[in-house]
């Protein structure tokens, strides 16, 4: 995962295109890509400042809403599979993949091993 640039760079750099150097030339001198220039002169336009977004974070579980019924159909067919978990759920309106009910499944501590 990358890292920002620092806010002291940023502001240098905006600086000196808002005085009318291109943003060709301002990223040439501070080794940054061009586009880089008139995103961050964007950002200061639409936000007021030059710091960063957040990046990352928790993403809360796709499937968490439909707990219950997942865990359900697993208890009354033992020998259900990760495809048939996604064609129920599709009947439901809850379109994802295979992997998403996979990830789900391992976050609840339960596996499709064979006994």
């Amino acid at each position: 995962m990358g890292t920002y640039y620092s806010l002291d760079l940023r502001e240098r750099a905006v600086a000196a295109y808002l005085r009318g150097e291109s943003c060709r030339s301002v990223g040439e001198r501070f080794q940054i890509a061009p586009s880089t220039v008139v995103q961050w002169s964007a950002l200061l336009k639409r936000q007021g400042d030059l710091k960063p977004g957040k990046v990352g974070g928790h993403r809360q579980a796709l499937l968490e809403p439909h707990r219950d019924f997942i865990l359900a159909r697993i208890e009354d067919t033992s020998h259900l599979t990760l495809h048939r978990l996604v064609d129920l759920l599709a009947a439901r309106g809850v379109f994802v993949s295979h992997d998403t009910v996979w990830r789900f499944l391992r976050a609840e501590g339960l596996s499709f091993k064979k006994i």
